[in-house]
C-alpha cells in the first residue's frame, strides 16, 4: 500500500487549457501578436508543462517572433539558445492577466472528486507539485478542492528548479514523511514521467489530460491509466 500520492495540476487533476489560452492570447495580441483560438487553442497543450515563462516562449515562437540577439548560453527545454524578443515584456503581462483570471473555465476532470475522497479515506496522503506560479497553484486547488483536500501543495517558486528537476518532489516526500517507495507520481506529460523519475518514485500516467499515450511511455511511465479511478489500483 501507497503511503502518499504526488499529482500534476494542469491536465492531471484539472482542465485548465481555457485559462491559459484566455490569458495567453490576450498578453500576445497587447504586443501585436497573433494568439490561438477555437481548434487552434489546443496548441497551448503543448505549450505547457515547463513553466509559465516557456510557456510563452513557445507560445512566441509560435506566433513568429524572431530570437532575441543575446543568447543565454545554454539551450532551453526545447533546445534553442535564445528566447524570442519579446518574451520578457509578454511573459510579465500574461502573469499580470494570470493572477487576474487563472480560474477561467477551470474544471475538475470527471473523477477526480471522488477519486480524492476515496485516497483520503484510505488514510493515503496526497500532494499537487506544478509548473505553474505557486500562488496560482494554490489558488486553482483550493478553489476546486478546498483548504484540507491536499496535505501540500505547490508551484513554481524561486526557491526550488522547476519540474522535471527533482527538487520538489524531495521537499514533497519530506514533508510528508514518505519514503520515494512509497509514494506515486500522477501526471499527463513528458514533464511529469521526467520528474517521477528523476526524484526515483513510481510514475503513473493519465490519458484524459494533454499528452498522448506514446509520450508518456516514452518517458518512462510505469503504469497508465484512463480513468481516475484506476489510481486506486496501482496503490
Amino acid at each position: 500500500m501507497r503511503k502518499a500520492v504526488i499529482f500534476d495540476l494542469d491536465g492531471t487533476l484539472a482542465d485548465t487549457l481555457q485559462s491559459i489560452a484566455f490569458c495567453a492570447n490576450r498578453a500576445l495580441a497587447d504586443f501585436g501578436f497573433r494568439g490561438f483560438y477555437g481548434e487552434e487553442s489546443k496548441r497551448y497543450k503543448r505549450f505547457v508543462g515547463n513553466g509559465a515563462r516557456m510557456l510563452i516562449a513557445r507560445a512566441l515562437r509560435a506566433a513568429g517572433d524572431s530570437p532575441g540577439t543575446k543568447s543565454r548560453g545554454q539551450p532551453d527545454a526545447d533546445g534553442c539558445m535564445a528566447d524570442p524578443l519579446h518574451l520578457e515584456e509578454v511573459y510579465e503581462r500574461y502573469l499580470q492577466y494570470f493572477r487576474k483570471d487563472c480560474m477561467y473555465q477551470v474544471t475538475p476532470y470527471e473523477g477526480i472528486l471522488p477519486l480524492l475522497c476515496q485516497l483520503r479515506e484510505k488514510g493515503v496522503k496526497t500532494a499537487v507539485l506544478s509548473n505553474k506560479p505557486h500562488l496560482n497553484t494554490q489558488k486553482v486547488v483550493t478553489s476546486l478542492f478546498g483548504q484540507d483536500t491536499f496535505d501540500e501543495i505547490w508551484g513554481q517558486t524561486d526557491e526550488l528548479p522547476p519540474k522535471p528537476a527533482p527538487d520538489g518532489v524531495y521537499r514533497i516526500l519530506d514533508r510528508l514523511q514518505a519514503s520515494k517507495a512509497e509514494t506515486l507520481y500522477v501526471g499527463d506529460s513528458c514533464v511529469d514521467m521526467d520528474t517521477g523519475r528523476a526524484a526515483g518514485v513510481k510514475t503513473v500516467g493519465v490519458l484524459w489530460g494533454f499528452r498522448e499515450k506514446q509520450e508518456l511511455l516514452d518517458h518512462g511511465a510505469q503504469m497508465i491509466i484512463a480513468k481516475p479511478k484506476e489510481l486506486l489500483l496501482c496503490l
